[in-house]
């Protein structure tokens, strides 16, 4: 990546002179030698004096290193003074170009260099996305396993989940991501009494491998948490540019996971051990929600749990989530509404009583704000 030309940016290679004195004479044009940069190869040199280096005619970029190894690549709009023993070499940005250079010694020629791209592209792509779909399965629900081509993300938001795959049995619990790849076989069951909910994506990648995050689960950091919420917020809304959100923020995910994955032996992607993590109190929160679903909730209740005041705990949420706590509780009990529909075990006038709203007239008016449809139409969707 081409970087701006500066004073702070340049530290260590050499100087920037302000912009304001760049006509003055901080190099002796009149003595200055005009180069012809090449287009095939940039030869690398050696500054041995102060090497004042300029733009001439055309677009030109100068890379400079201290080791020979790493280079670090600049726009030449202005003068330039290069420090003795930095290496560096000259070549056109686009078309032909030509630069003056000025030195007391001649800058000594070491070897050549390809060309770098001067251009940023991406190392991963998301190619495309098969499916994308919210799960809310009964109790005990049991896939027995497939395999296809694509690689598949499951993340779990409410409940617990098994995954088997590669001979491993691993119990994903709220907030755990695993990630299956291409062509590798795999099922998922939950436990007697458990009906978990969980979002699944499959997808086809390029350019990076996700081997680091195959045949083991990961508990979410909230960054990448919110990014799965930003996707399932475009999949609801669905306009013309909800597609290609999704597929980037996907990629987004992707990074976020592999860079935690990359880190340090020792690094841990969430920081279960710092109680009062931004993360952790989150978490605690939206466990403590779910397992209290059915009950009479609030903020000042929830934020008493996980010990901080109402204001923190919604600053929080707003700044990790983009919703309040309040939002977050009835997004909640609306989930769980569905499942109490789906059993079919209680009507509209018990479920809302159960999940302790007011009367089954506000239920269904959040109901159909949230879903778009009423609780007698998802009752005949479901049955």
């Amino acid at each position: 990546m081409i970087r701006n030309l500066n004073q702070v940016t340049f530290q260590g290679f050499g100087t920037v002179p302000p912009e304001r004195t760049q006509n003055a004479k901080n190099m002796d044009k009149s003595a200055a030698v005009s180069w012809k940069l090449s287009q095939s190869e940039a030869v690398i040199y050696r500054a041995k004096a102060e090497t004042w280096i300029s733009c001439g005619s055309g677009m030109s970029v100068l890379s400079v290193s201290r080791d020979g190894e790493s280079y670090q690549q600049y726009y030449l709009d202005k003068s330039v003074c290069v420090k003795p023993e930095i290496l560096f070499a000259l070549s056109p940005f686009m078309g032909e170009a030509s630069v003056l250079l000025y030195a007391q010694e001649e800058p000594e020629q070491v070897g050549v260099r390809p060309f770098d791209s001067l251009r940023v592209d991406h190392r991963l792509r998301v190619e495309g996305i098969y499916t994308f779909f919210y799960q809310e399965k009964e109790q005990g629900f049991l896939f027995p396993g497939e395999s296809h081509p694509m690689a598949e993300l499951t993340y779990v938001d409410q409940g617990s989940l098994h995954s088997v795959a590669e001979g491993q049995d691993l119990l994903l619990k709220q907030g755990d991501i695993v990630i299956y790849g291409p062509g590798q076989w795999h099922m998922q069951y939950a436990d007697i009494g458990v009906a978990p909910r969980f979002v699944t994506l499959s997808f086809d990648v390029s350019g990076m491998e996700l081997a680091p995050l195959l045949n083991r689960k990961f508990t979410a950091p909230q960054n990448v948490v919110t990014v799965l919420q930003t996707m399932l917020r475009e999949q609801e809304r669905m306009d013309a540019y909800s597609n290609d959100i999704i597929l980037s923020q996907l990629k987004l995910l992707l990074l976020l996971l592999l860079r935690e994955a990359d880190a340090p032996k020792g690094g841990k992607l969430q920081t279960a051990n710092a109680i009062h993590s931004e993360n952790e109190i989150i978490r605690q929160a939206q466990q403590f929600i779910s397992a209290h679903i059915r009950e009479k909730l609030s903020v000042p209740l929830v934020a008493r749990q996980v010990d901080v005041s109402p204001s923190y705990l919604t600053a929080l949420f707003h700044k990790n989530l983009q919703i309040s706590p309040g939002e977050y509780i009835r997004r909640i009990k609306l989930q769980e509404s569905k499942q109490m529909i789906r059993e079919n075990n209680l009507n509209f006038t018990e479920i809302a009583a159960e999940l302790q709203y007011s009367t089954v007239h506000h239920f269904s008016r959040q109901f159909k704000e949230k879903f778009g449809i009423t609780p007698t139409e998802y009752a005949k969707s479901v049955r």
